[in-house]
């Protein structure tokens, strides 16, 4: 399964009138995200930002209870075929909200220089704990090195092109 092949099957299972445009797919070893664009709503022409932005907060949570059960169905077939959970979001404006995603627990070992990191994150009150320590970490580097993450990516992307038209193994 490739990304194409998901944004294809999404784009052809969530019908027309729920996003402006076809959804944005992200897809990992574990979970597969789906986010679309929603039209932002008429709010008059005088509306500050705070207006337009509890306009677009608005017009999410109402996208996400009015297409809860097909939102699910399409969540349960595409669970089936491509062996991962679903996660739905939606953006308007400014605003993207992501409903339901996995949190999942990643195994690591670390020295007691990188423990120590942890730990002082921890005593200083900006995480509860060494998990949320090391999350607020990496939340650092994908917030701070988006460039080069995906870099990283798209170099990625070809190697798997490069694989996929090599030989295969006997």
């Amino acid at each position: 399964m490739t990304k194409s092949e998901l944004q294809g099957w999404f784009a052809g299972r969530v019908p027309d009138e729920w996003f402006t445009e076809a959804p944005e797919v992200a897809v990992d070893r574990d979970e597969i995200l789906v986010v679309g664009r929603l039209a932002e709503p008429t709010v008059g022409a005088n509306a500050d930002e705070a207006t337009k932005a509890a306009a677009c907060t608005g017009r999410i949570q109402g996208f996400r209870e009015d297409t809860r059960a097909a939102r699910m169905r399409i969540a349960d077939d595409a669970e089936y075929r491509f062996g991962r959970k679903v996660a739905w979001g939606a953006e308007c404006g400014d605003a993207r909200i992501v409903f339901t995603n996995l949190s999942v627990p990643v195994m690591t070992r670390l020295r007691m220089g990188e423990r120590r990191v942890l730990d002082t994150l921890v005593d200083a009150g900006v995480a509860r704990s060494r998990s949320d320590a090391l999350a607020w970490c990496v939340r650092l580097v994908h917030e701070h090195e988006q460039e080069w993450i995906q870099q990283l990516r798209d170099a990625l992307v070809k190697v798997q092109e490069v694989r996929a038209e090599g030989p295969t193994p006997a």
